[in-house]
């Protein structure tokens, strides 16, 4: 079976639908990943997203911060979310599809929204950054999240760390902004470690290529600028390592009208 995923912080679901509408009438993928969706689960639009067949919808929001949400043409035979640091801020949602989709062996899909993490890089004078740095600890610790060698799991999501070289416009001059400082690029390859997760984009795209999936809504130009940094990752496990045929970033819906600062990462799996 042929399966595609997208993984989108869509930066507030409601105020953009419109550009959700508009990616899935293009593209249709079987799945869509949504972060930063801002919006608490009865107020999630449920019948726009139904209207185009994505009747299959699993949520986890919050008003106005965080949310994430698994979107699907195909159904799902279960869903799950899972709290990190003590904070029910809406974070994660996994969901398994096997049966229902006519899988003969189930596959795992976590959605995350790490953390931020602020602006000042230091724990101990910034809260924000702390709880980032914990939270990716608890990635790592969290035994059911990672795979055993014949799962077959994704993890996807804006996990808002950059972590090699040249996942970001300058590694010298990034070393000291939050999402590619040395220690949130070692905690979030120790989570990928952990679980001898495959990263997509590093698998089909050699080390010294840049690859970015996010803008700052701060440049005047951001594509002139092109100052970016890949922000938004789909792993596999091992046991699908192989079976990843393609992987699409839309760097165009940057450009779109009233975007989200993050674009759209596609994946094509063979499960």
């Amino acid at each position: 079976m042929r399966f595609t995923l997208t993984t989108w912080n869509i930066n507030s679901v409601r105020l953009r639908i419109d550009l959700v509408a508009k990616f899935l009438k293009a593209t249709r993928p079987d799945v869509l990943c949504l972060q930063e969706t801002k919006c608490p689960d009865d107020a999630f639009p449920l019948k726009q997203l139904r209207r185009l067949g994505y009747e299959h919808i699993a949520l986890n929001g919050q008003k106005g911060y965080h949310g994430v949400a698994v979107v699907s043409r195909i159904p799902f035979d279960s869903s799950d979310i899972r709290t990190f640091c003590d904070k029910v801020d809406s974070r994660h949602i996994s969901v398994s599809f096997g049966a229902a989709a006519g899988l003969k062996a189930p596959v795992v899909l976590h959605n995350f929204y790490v953390p931020a993490g602020g602006d000042v890089p230091d724990p101990t004078v910034n809260e924000k950054f702390a709880h980032k740095l914990s939270f990716l600890d608890e990635m790592k610790a969290c035994d059911p999240l990672h795979p055993m060698p014949d799962d077959r799991h994704i993890l996807v999501g804006d996990l808002n760390v950059a972590p090699h070289e040249h996942d970001v416009w300058s590694h010298k001059q990034m070393l000291k902004v939050v999402s590619h400082t040395p220690i949130e690029c070692d905690k979030l390859l120790a989570v990928q470690s952990r679980g001898q997760w495959i990263d997509v984009a590093r698998q089909r795209t050699a080390a010294a290529e840049k690859i970015y999936t996010w803008w700052s809504y701060r440049a005047a130009d951001w594509a002139a600028a092109d100052r970016g940094r890949r922000l938004d990752h789909i792993w596999v496990s091992p046991a699908l390592g192989a079976a990843v045929s393609d992987l699409t970033i839309t760097r165009a819906a940057r450009g779109w009208e009233r975007p989200s600062d993050h674009v759209p990462v596609t994946a094509v799996i063979e499960v």
